[in-house]
């Protein structure tokens, strides 16, 4: 009898648990005993063995050496068919100490969300992940990419991975993210201290450079007077909470902005909301995006190339020049006082979801692209060529 085991690999675990459980159901489904190697505590269904490894984010910090030896004994000591990386460490220390396991017909799969080199990027993380990332491909079965701007790089600049394919991000579940009636919607609101009028703008995203909160903050001074009963609805947490929540009350809108910290009622929150709003420099392909369009919501997004995946313009919404405040501002004055607009933009969005975007479309990618990689397996443990 073949054993089947398959390891995910990442930096955090919580990477796992806002996106791959789905993904650890099916292969548990086929008979595969599932692993996992990051760092964190998490208790993770549908995984059977968890591996704690003090994986690091920076590539710089000496704890990923020790990351290394420890996946490195892990990988050597089982018998994997398929290893799954992600995250840009998870995906160097997974392929690096996968090496000797793909001469045994380990299958590497590797997920780039988002390479960190791209069309406006700064010039340092060209100099130190392009190169990494280049070197690294050829350690790799197949490449994912989860915007067309990633995999249109990675077959221009001739990464030398197996395959390279295009598979539109970790998928939404519709059947959690959907648009609800004005009446639930209302009564929604008012289990959340919200009224009927009020305008709710909301963006979920830790707070730090890159998510660049302060973008809204600015935009929001700007309107809170030309528009009625407008409040900002900002979930998460992060090093820049603070600085943020400074800004707010400097620029006279603490009363008007809520600061909800890390939720685990998203769905909830977009449920009761008229606009998504983003103000990110650098994305992938963006989850919290898509959420916000499968339940029925305009975007208005500072422009990045996972933005332009997902946005187009006057369809389902407004991509904004980086960090221009004022187009911003014209775009949110208009879709506020239109309702009929904004009901148009987020049927659209949900409509885009729904035929691109949604767990069922991404979940039958995902598998076909497992599947041949477990045929290919386990024919060559019975001999079969």
């Amino acid at each position: 009898m073949i054993v089947k085991e398959v390891l995910f690999c990442a930096t955090k675990d919580y990477h796992f648990e806002a996106f791959h459980l789905p993904y650890f159901k099916w292969f548990k489904e086929q008979g595969y005993i599932v692993h996992t190697a990051a760092h964190g505590d998490l208790d993770l269904p549908f995984v059977d063995k968890k591996h704690i490894i003090p994986i690091q984010r920076s590539p710089f910090k000496k704890e990923n050496l020790l990351a290394y030896k420890e996946l490195k004994y892990i990988i050597e000591n089982n018998h994997f068919q398929i290893i799954h990386c992600h995250t840009p460490m998870g995906g160097v220390l997974g392929r690096l100490a996968g090496r000797k396991s793909r001469e045994r017909d380990t299958k590497m799969i590797y997920t780039a969300h988002g390479f960190h080199f791209c069309k406006g990027a700064p010039m340092l993380n060209w100099l130190i992940y392009y190169p990494i990332e280049k070197a690294l491909a050829s350690l790799t079965d197949c490449l994912i990419t989860i915007n067309d701007e990633d995999f249109q790089l990675a077959i221009q600049r001739n990464f030398k991975a197996q395959k390279i394919t295009h598979i539109q991000g970790v998928g939404v579940d519709t059947n959690h993210y959907h648009p609800v009636s004005p009446n639930k919607k209302n009564m929604l609101r008012a289990e959340k201290g919200y009224h009927d009028d009020d305008f709710l703008m909301f963006y979920a995203a830790e707070f730090n450079r890159n998510k660049n909160q302060q973008l809204l903050l600015k935009v929001f001074s700007m309107i809170k007077d030309e528009i009625s009963q407008p409040r900002l609805l900002l979930a998460g947490d992060g090093p820049l909470l603070d600085e943020c929540k400074k800004l707010a009350h400097t620029l006279g809108i603490h009363n008007r902005v809520d600061f909800l910290g890390f939720r685990k009622d998203i769905a909830h929150l977009l449920k009761i909301s008229d606009l998504a709003v983003a103000s990110s420099l650098r994305e992938g392909l963006p989850v919290n995006i898509m959420e916000a369009m499968a339940c029925g919501l305009p975007i208005i997004a500072n422009e990045n190339r996972g933005h332009r995946e997902l946005v187009s313009n006057g369809q389902n919404g407004w991509l904004i020049k980086k960090n221009d405040e004022k187009s911003f501002s014209e775009k949110i004055i208009k879709i506020a006082g239109n309702k009929d607009m904004r009901k148009v933009l987020g049927e659209t969005s949900q409509i885009m979801v729904e035929r691109k975007y949604s767990m069922k479309k991404i979940m039958e990618a995902k598998s076909e692209l497992y599947k041949s990689y477990m045929e290919d397996a386990e024919d060559k443990v019975w001999g079969i060529h």
